[in-house]
């Protein structure tokens, strides 16, 4: 790490914020928080060491603003932005700007952003690398002719994404020839509003898989970090509710192939901090197949964090300050099991339906393998304008079971009086003979809603 007196500032809100201004505490380094009008309040505001407001309410007019951010930064000294997740943590004009700025991009270099970012790029460039990628168009498909002739290759059903997108928007399943034309428009059409990029990229679309992640961390001097995976498969319109560490169901032989495959994604394009490679696994023919990459911090990087033993997030700021990774891959052993479940301002009873508000009373579950992020508080004023994440509960244990049991009590725990939230409807969930016995995939969880 450089002599360089080092402040980060950082560029989010809610828990994420302030778990990246915790980890700013652990190595000793000041930290700058911005905020919109409607976060003057927040946790992460008031235990900043400098905070500095850069705009309105709506993310557009704050968050998203690239110049008041690099403004903010130059105003108080600050010498690097951690972008959290969401927002400007996958632009890599940001990411650009800040090194034109002499500011340190806490995240990978602007050319890998770039690459990645482009879903239908970085399948070219996995496959360069040996990388197995599911099967689909060879680029962008550019209109409905071009996606048929894409989709009679590897055959139906199909599904097409957002080239530039992430997090469930542009995406739309064409379970037969005569559906394509209405999903091609109607993911082109989201995919615009949404990343104000309209191309899309076809796959072949599978039935009934599991989602697998794995976690990487690589320091930029040819050292990456295999940090296990993560089963995300139940998931609602493409948004993950609950995540596990590790994939009970993952064969070993698979689990070491999926994890060579990630580092050679990473080493294929000079990543730099943590990422994260996405597969869909098809247990019935053990086969897998690389999905995606964020070249970013993830929501679900806590369940890592606890059966691994490490702090991700300070280790990505310190291998962006040049630091080396701090440890070797042999030194490092998973323990146990995790479980994290989302905790969102949402009313289950009517298609959750955001439900932002006053919190009047909030109450967070401890003991024994618990660990929760958030920034509520007493009081505290949820906002309209942004996502209705709360708080994350994370529960460690032995093995799953154990994980799981101990999560329950947790949200038997967990309160906030107030507002409606998530929190049943997740207990439930866990309580589900389908999650108990394992028996699940990226489609239960919408099987169940409509049952």
């Amino acid at each position: 790490m450089s002599d360089t007196p080092v402040k980060v500032l950082i560029a989010n809100r809610g828990e994420v914020a302030l778990r990246v201004l915790r980890a700013c505490r652990t190595l000793g380094l000041p930290s700058v928080v911005v905020f919109s009008e409607a976060d003057r309040n927040t946790l992460a505001v008031r235990l900043a060491d400098e905070a500095i407001c850069i705009g309105s309410a709506p993310a557009s007019d704050s968050y998203l603003k690239v110049d008041r951010i690099i403004a903010a930064a130059e105003l108080t000294g600050a010498t690097a932005i951690h972008p959290g997740y969401g927002f400007l943590s996958e632009n890599s004009h940001f990411a650009e700007i800040c090194r034109e700025c002499g500011i340190t991009f806490i995240g990978p270099s602007p050319e890998a952003i770039r690459l990645l970012g482009d879903k239908a790029a970085a399948k070219a460039t996995m496959q360069k690398a040996g990388v197995p990628v599911i099967p689909g168009s060879s680029g962008a498909v550019n209109d409905v002719a071009e996606a048929g002739r894409a989709a009679q290759k590897v055959g139906y059903p199909v599904i097409l994404k957002a080239a530039s997108g992430g997090g469930g928007k542009g995406m739309r399943l064409a379970p037969d020839a005569g559906h394509l034309p209405e999903a091609f428009q109607t993911a082109a059409a989201e995919a615009k509003a949404g990343f104000g990029d309209a191309t899309l990229y076809l796959e072949k679309y599978l039935v009934n898989p599991r989602h697998v992640e794995i976690q990487l961390l690589a320091d930029g001097k040819g050292g990456v970090l295999c940090l296990g995976e993560r089963d995300c498969s139940l998931q609602r319109h493409h948004q993950k509710v609950v995540e596990e560490s590790p994939c009970s169901v993952l064969p070993e032989e698979v689990r070491r192939k999926m994890m060579r495959a990630a580092v050679s994604a990473a080493q294929s394009a000079r990543y730099t901090g943590v990422g994260t490679a996405e597969f869909l696994f098809e247990p019935s023919s053990r086969n897998f197949y690389f999905m995606e990459m964020n070249t970013r911090l993830q929501v679900e990087h806590p369940v890592t964090e606890m059966v691994w033993g490490v702090d991700l997030v300070a280790a990505q700021i310190q291998v962006a300050l040049g630091g080396v990774l701090p440890w070797k891959q042999e030194e490092l052993q998973p323990r146990g099991h995790a479980i994290e479940v989302r905790i969102n301002a949402e009313d289950p009873t009517r298609d959750f339906a955001p439900c932002p508000g006053q919190v009047q009373f909030y109450h967070a579950p401890g003991g024994p393998g618990i660990r929760v992020d958030s920034h509520l508080y007493d009081g505290y004023v949820v906002p309209p304008y942004y996502d209705s994440l709360l708080a994350k509960v994370i529960a460690h244990g032995e093995n799953r079971e154990a994980a799981r049991r101990r999560m329950i009590l947790a949200l038997e725990e967990f309160t906030v009086e107030g507002i409606t939230t998530t929190t049943e409807f997740s207990k439930a969930l866990l309580e589900n003979p389908s999650f108990v016995q394992e028996n699940f995939h990226t489609g239960t969880l919408q099987e169940m809603l409509r049952e």
